[in-house]
């Protein structure tokens, strides 16, 4: 699921060594936060959202196939 976020991610972005993509467990939700750089974020982000949207829904099918629940946040640059 990671490489899927990290793949999609650094096809959009400009720099795509600033993409950067780490889990954490919650009980059984595994959540995904992507960190862009901050020019890229509106890339990743897209029009009212459809972007991110759009990531999320290839992220619920893919985890839906392995019976597992995920998320995805886009969390601002460090």
């Amino acid at each position: 699921m990671k490489e899927l976020i990290e793949f999609i991610a650094r096809s959009l972005v400009d720099d795509p060594m600033q993409v950067e993509v780490t889990t954490q467990q919650q009980g059984t939700m595994t959540e995904l936060q992507l960190q862009v750089a901050q020019e890229d974020m509106g890339r990743v982000i897209g029009k009212h959202g459809r972007v991110a949207n759009a990531m999320r829904s290839l992220l619920h099918v893919a985890a839906a196939q392995e019976g597992k629940e995920i998320s995805l946040d886009i969390v601002e640059p460090r």
